[in-house]
């Protein structure tokens, strides 16, 4: 099985800086340079034929670049408990019209749709079960903004999940020029 996920990765510059927020937050699980991306759409668990189906078919989506820039920080909560910490990113809608057309093909290849709100951000931290304290981090850095990068294309990964968190690897590079 072949845990598969969708995702745009921010450029050497802008993950530099993310990584210079680290820190100052008790129990966060802070995520290195490796780990750092925006998720277009989750894809999960599937088999070696449906992985092959998924790469291929995300070869179809065209889409005109756009620029984004990190824009906030916020956080994730499960039953009231943070769970993560992130970035934010502005504007949202090129974005969010890039996940519809991968959800869709997504759809069409038998994977359920989307059961959650699309919110683009970069996670910067993950917490356990007692949650995290991020209050003063939010405050200290609310007004994060970065400057704008190109959105020209898109990757497919797998993740691997191990002792030291989840390491991800590049499956398939998409261009996304809609004139192509």
């Amino acid at each position: 099985m072949h845990r598969l996920f969708v995702a745009i990765r921010p450029p050497a510059a802008v993950r530099r800086s993310l990584v210079a927020l680290m820190g100052g937050v008790e129990g966060a699980r802070w995520q290195d340079d490796g780990q750092l991306h925006l998720t277009l759409r989750f894809i999960g668990k599937v088999d070696r034929h449906q992985a092959n189906d998924i790469a291929d078919a995300l070869g179809m989506i065209r889409f005109d670049p756009f620029d984004i820039a990190i824009s906030g920080v916020g956080g994730f909560d499960r039953k009231g408990i943070i769970d993560t910490l992130w970035a934010g990113v502005r504007p949202i809608d090129p974005l969010a019209r890039l996940h519809r057309k991968i959800d869709r093909i997504c759809v069409s290849l038998g994977l359920a749709p989307e059961g959650r709100a699309y919110l683009p951000h970069i996670t910067l931290a993950r917490f356990g079960r007692s949650g995290g304290r991020i209050d003063a981090f939010l405050a200290v850095h609310a007004g994060l903004a970065g400057p704008a990068f190109p959105v020209t294309g898109f990757t497919l990964f797998e993740s691997h999940v191990g002792h030291d968190g989840a390491r991800y690897h590049a499956v398939a590079d998409y261009g996304g020029d809609a004139s192509a």
